[in-house]
């Protein structure tokens, strides 16, 4: 894994050391972030919030390359939510001033990575420049086969799902599905991330308790790791930090872990009437 790192990470410094404990068989498939704080990390400054927002976009360029230095398949980073347009107007600019920015400078980068780019939310609700850009970001990198980038913009959970509602009752009503089919895998298929994993891990920054209404059907059994680190001061460390903090925890899916009958390690089984 090293190697992947070769001339960004000094030799014996932290970073390697992280480096050297995470377990390439063990890596979370997908891996979620809810970026908070730009704001408070602005007041603290007495600085405006958009320089918080500014200073996040360093913190997100350096998650994506770790992640996908590190092979991690998709990354979903949650970048505006739909409750965002109820903030001040100049903060609402600024961030979609600074979305059209990072669409210029990174697309190449994201190109020359072989990172997929993908936007999930209901973007058709934003300016039509914005459109444009992004739908030329999906398109230009759709062939490419490293990691898949989404980026979650006038987003909610809640609304992903009234959309997966809706588009599975117009295949009812076209006769296309009956009622009594619909199950979870078919919701699975209607959602924006229809064809990956759910995250395996979900990061959030800032110290906040809550999802947010993020990925909310996504992250039912996804193991949660909250930093009070603000999102602008978030870097590498941080993001190896937490995933060897996923990589030490046991996974259950709602059964327990016993030892198997021969001791030789423990197996998942699954306890009726236990969530």
């Amino acid at each position: 894994m090293l190697k992947d790192f070769e001339g960004i990470v000094k030799q014996g410094s932290h970073d390697e050391r992280l480096l050297l404990q995470i377990d390439q068989e063990k890596l979370p498939r997908h891996v979620a972030v809810i970026m908070d704080g730009n704001g408070r990390w602005a007041a603290r400054r007495r600085r405006p919030r958009a320089a918080g927002h500014r200073a996040g976009a360093e913190s997100v360029r350096a998650v994506v390359e770790t992640s996908a230095r590190l092979g991690i398949p998709v990354l979903t980073l949650y970048a505006f939510s739909t409750e965002n347009w109820k903030r001040p107007d100049a903060e609402v600019q600024a961030l979609m001033a600074l979305l059209r920015e990072y669409m210029r400078r990174e697309l190449i980068a994201i190109k020359k990575n072989n990172i997929r780019f993908r936007v999930i939310g209901r973007i058709e609700e934003l300016d039509p420049d914005i459109q444009r850009g992004l739908h030329e970001g999906m398109l230009e990198t759709a062939e490419n086969t490293g990691m898949q980038l989404n980026i979650g913009l006038n987003y909610s959970g809640r609304a992903e799902l009234i959309d997966a509602i809706r588009s599975i009752a117009g295949a009812v009503r076209r006769g296309e599905v009956g009622p009594g089919e619909i199950d979870e895998p078919m919701l699975d298929r209607h959602l924006y991330t229809a064809g990956l994993p759910d995250p395996d891990l979900l990061i959030r920054t800032s110290g906040e308790m809550r999802l947010s209404n993020f990925m909310l059907w996504q992250v039912a059994y996804s193991e949660i790791y909250v930093t009070d680190t603000f999102w602008p001061d978030f870097r590498r460390t941080d993001f190896l930090t937490a995933i060897l903090e996923y990589q030490r925890r046991e996974r259950r899916y709602g059964g327990v872990l016993e030892p198997t009958v021969s001791g030789a390690g423990p197996i998942l089984t699954r306890k009726l009437g236990l969530i």
